[in-house]
């Protein structure tokens, strides 16, 4: 079998791949709308997994940057430009929310880490009093980079994972990824031990969560409204 944890790309390019081989992924993406399976009740083919809540979560993530930073009339948004099932309808949706909160959005690009120090650089000089990283493997696996650049040009950032504010980010709003895993896991085993992908209801997350990381804050000259702090599921000190 194969499992693609993560990146949508790699479960596009497995399904292109085989009609046979069983495969289980996990996708911030709409399966169905990407023609990975019929349906999340009935997949149908040779693919099952798990799918987050990614593109629901976006504007909110944006209404928490505005929340914090009311004044703010501009902000960044982050995209993997080589993940369009993701970065398009995310981008399309926070223009939208932007629209609604009265702010101009800036969409920068970065695919490679030389384009994310360039991304922050631009920001920056846009004037941008926040930004949002669109969820993404690429910028999963760079954490810790995109936090300390974040607090290097004093930019108040919000991504969808704990693992960003753990590494020092400022803000987290999302699903948590280690438990997106273990359903991945489960399903992987039990395809393992006979079960056919076509029978097995592609699971859909709904538990979000907001990790609010305080020492950042104070490098950074922010104080979090009492009414923010008191919805968070996990501030680190």
């Amino acid at each position: 079998m194969i499992f693609t944890g993560g990146s949508t790309p790699a479960t596009l390019a497995a399904k292109a791949a085989t009609t046979t081989i069983p495969i289980v992924f996990y996708t911030g993406a709409d399966p169905v709308e990407l023609g990975l399976v019929a349906s999340l009740s009935r997949p149908g083919g040779n693919l099952t997994g798990v799918t987050s809540l990614t593109t629901e979560v976006g504007p909110k993530q944006l209404e928490l940057l505005h929340e914090l930073l009311p004044t703010a009339t501009s902000i960044a948004l982050l995209i993997n430009p080589t993940s369009p099932a993701i970065s398009d309808a995310q981008s399309r949706d926070l223009q939208m929310a932007a629209r609604k909160l009265g702010l101009q959005l800036h969409v920068l690009q970065a695919s490679t880490e030389r384009e994310i120090d360039t991304a922050f650089a631009t920001l920056v000089q846009a004037q941008a009093s926040g930004l949002v990283i669109v969820p993404d493997v690429f910028f999963n696996t760079r954490a810790e980079q995109l936090a300390t650049l974040a607090l290097r040009h004093a930019v108040p950032v919000i991504y969808q994972y704990r693992e960003f504010t753990a590494a020092g980010g400022l803000m987290s709003y999302g699903t948590n990824i280690t438990d997106m895993f273990r359903l991945t896991g489960v399903y992987t085993g039990r395809v393992l031990k006979g079960e056919k992908p076509a029978e097995l209801p592609v699971q859909q997350t709904t538990k979000v969560e907001l990790i609010i990381n305080l020492k950042t804050a104070r490098a950074l000259g922010i104080t979090f409204p009492i009414t923010l702090l008191g919805r968070a599921d996990e501030v680190i000190e």
